[in-house]
Formats: structure tokens, C-alpha cells, sequence
């Protein structure tokens, strides 16, 4: 096999995902009953419009991931710039501006209060409210605390571990450096609104994954590696359950619906990563089996379509995704310019990306 390259793994990891959480979002609350009845047996098969007859339309899944690869951009100019950055709250910062997406209907102009910089923000095409996490919503509008060590419940919404910490972190597995940087990274992130520690773990291990399999790990490789990871820090057994019955369902059989249900619906951090990770092991040689087996279910459709998307797409590059799903997908052009800008390693235009 061609030798992937980074370039093609981040173009791979962030469309993929974008493609599979299009392909979930217009079933997102649907059970597997009704997704039948509605596309027949197999379920959805390609791109399904939406209520109002659009087709290829991101979430709040692919918005999020996308301003957390803006928020690491400017963190690296900035780090570039002043020697030093505080991270989590540039991420922070850029989670507010996607925040802003949620609130305005169009970009606010200079002078207005809510007014802040960056090229991203300027995309009309992202100020689109697309069933939003509570969690999320409310973490970045409370005021952030003082974080304790790892293990020990966040300071912002201390018992929540939706899925919104997860589906959002792939980008931190990207970043180089160690396994164990990225995985911290992103939990501290995570943090900034879930602070139950399955919410953050689960984060953590994602972004864990794809730093293992975009450093040329199998998948299989990269889930024991993370399961290794994350024993070594306390209160990960919720997590490390999880991702250890993923495991071991994908050697059962012929995967199914009815075996994705088994291991939850996804709305929580550790069942979205239990199934996309059983997704991408039952299906890895066959991206759009893959990410038809990650949408097919009665949870939460967009996210596991996601993460599948973003771990397949590290593995395997952009040239395995499937084109005439990425054709009709919102916002290509936009999502590959930063994925390239962000693949620059902190070669991004300060203009675009203001380390502030």
C-alpha cells in the first residue's frame, strides 16, 4: 500500500467525520424501527435529505471539531509568537466563537459587543443551529473554575459526560507529539464544559486513537495502546469498559444494528467512542460500510457517524473517502482549507488565525 501522509490523514480524519455526521444528522432521533420503515431493511444507504429537502448537512459535531482545529491553530501561532500558550483556554476561546454561531443568524458586524475575529467565524454557511449540546451550550457560558487533578470532577457541569466532549477531539490526536500529550490535552479541553471524568476520559482516548493509528499503528494496535493509556489514570474504568467491550464485540460476528445497540446509543461520551471504535474494527477495509454501520442505529447517529468518519480517515486518508458522499457535503471547501491550514504545523496566515 501508498504510504499515507499527514496531510492526507488530517484531510481524512476531519472530511470523514463531517461526511459521517451528514450522514447521521437526518436520522439523529430516529430508532432503528423507524429508520427501516422510512428507507427500507438496510436502513439508510447514501445522503438522506433532510426535512426540508436538503441533503449533506454537518451538525454541531463537525462545528465544534472544526473550531477546535481553529482554537489548536491559533494556539500554535500563538506559542510561536510569545513563547507560550495557555492551550485549553485558546480553545476555549474558540469554542466561543463557535458559540456565536448559536446565537447569530449571520457574522455580528465590527463594533457589536458579541464582534470576534477570525476567519472562520466569518463563514455564513456555520451560523446554522443544529440540535446543539445543553451541555456544551451551558459549559461555555458559565464561568470557568479552577481545574483539579485528573480523576476529579471538572469545575463546569461536574456530572455530565455526553457526548459533545468526544465528538468534538479528534483534532488533539493529530497534533504530534506523545500519545499521553494528546490525550491530556483533550480531557483538559474537554473540561472546559463536561466535568464528569468518563466525559473527559472518553475524550482523551479518542484523541488517543488517532494520534495511535496516525503514527501508522492498526486499529487494533491503537485500541489496546489507549486501553494501556488509560489504566494509568484513576476513575478511567468507565472508559476503559467501554472501549474494551467494542473490542470484543467486533470478534462476535457479522455486525448489525441490533449489535451496535448492545453497547449503547451514543448520547454518552463512553458509548459514542465504544461504537465508532466497533464501526471502524467490524468495517475498516470499507469506509462507507463503515460509516452506513455507524449511522444505522436508534442513538445518536450524527456523533458515532462522526467519530467513525474521523478515526477511519486517520487510519486511512482522504483518498478512501467515499466522493460522491464528500460532493454533496456542506461546507467542503471550507472544512479542506483549514484542514490544510491546520496540516501546515504553524505555517497558517496570523491574519486568518489572530494569535491574539
Amino acid at each position: 500500500m501508498a504510504e499515507v501522509t499527514y496531510r492526507s490523514r488530517v484531510r481524512g480524519c476531519v472530511l470523514g467525520g463531517a461526511i459521517g455526521d451528514a450522514l447521521g444528522g437526518a436520522i439523529e432521533f430516529d430508532s432503528i424501527a423507524g429508520i427501516r420503515a422510512r428507507h427500507g431493511q438496510a436502513g439508510v444507504t447514501g445522503m438522506v435529505t433532510d426535512g426540508i429537502g436538503r441533503a449533506g448537512l454537518i451538525t454541531d459535531d463537525t462545528q465544534m471539531t472544526l473550531f477546535t482545529l481553529e482554537g489548536l491553530i491559533r494556539a500554535e501561532l500563538r506559542a510561536a509568537t510569545r513563547g507560550f500558550a495557555d492551550t485549553p483556554e485558546v480553545v476555549r476561546s474558540a469554542y466561543l466563537r463557535w458559540l456565536d454561531t448559536q446565537r447569530h443568524d449571520a457574522p455580528p458586524p465590527p463594533g457589536d459587543p458579541h464582534h470576534r475575529t477570525g476567519w472562520l467565524r466569518e463563514q455564513r454557511w456555520l451560523y446554522a443551529r443544529r440540535a446543539p449540546g445543553n451541555a456544551c451550550l451551558s459549559g461555555l457560558r458559565a464561568r470557568p473554575g479552577r481545574d483539579g487533578p485528573l480523576g476529579e470532577p471538572g469545575p463546569v457541569n461536574r456530572d455530565s459526560k455526553g457526548c459533545g466532549t468526544v465528538m468534538r477531539s479528534a483534532p488533539f490526536g493529530l497534533l504530534g507529539g506523545s500519545a499521553r500529550e494528546a490525550f491530556e490535552l483533550a480531557a483538559a479541553c474537554a473540561r472546559i464544559t463536561h466535568g464528569h471524568p468518563t466525559g473527559y476520559y472518553a475524550a482523551g482516548a479518542f484523541a488517543a486513537l488517532v494520534h495511535f493509528v496516525a503514527e501508522d499503528l492498526t486499529l487494533y494496535e491503537a485500541v489496546h495502546e489507549t486501553l494501556r493509556l488509560l489504566a494509568t489514570y484513576p476513575g478511567h474504568e468507565e472508559t476503559s469498559v467501554a472501549l474494551r467491550a467494542a473490542d470484543e464485540l467486533a470478534g462476535k460476528g457479522e455486525p448489525s444494528p441490533e449489535r451496535v445497540e448492545s453497547l449503547g446509543g451514543g448520547w454518552v461520551a463512553e458509548e459514542a467512542l465504544a461504537i465508532a471504535v466497533y464501526c471502524a474494527l467490524t468495517r475498516e477495509k470499507d469506509f462507507a460500510a463503515a460509516l452506513l454501520l455507524a449511522v444505522n442505529h436508534s442513538g445518536d447517529s450524527d456523533s458515532t457517524g462522526s467519530m467513525t468518519g474521523n478515526l477511519l480517515g486517520a487510519v486511512r486518508g482522504e483518498d478512501a473517502l467515499p466522493v460522491a458522499w464528500l460532493y454533496l457535503l456542506e461546507g467542503r471547501e471550507t472544512i479542506t482549507e483549514l484542514a490544510d491550514d491546520f496540516a501546515g504545523r504553524g505555517r497558517a496566515d496570523p491574519a486568518k488565525y489572530p494569535p491574539g
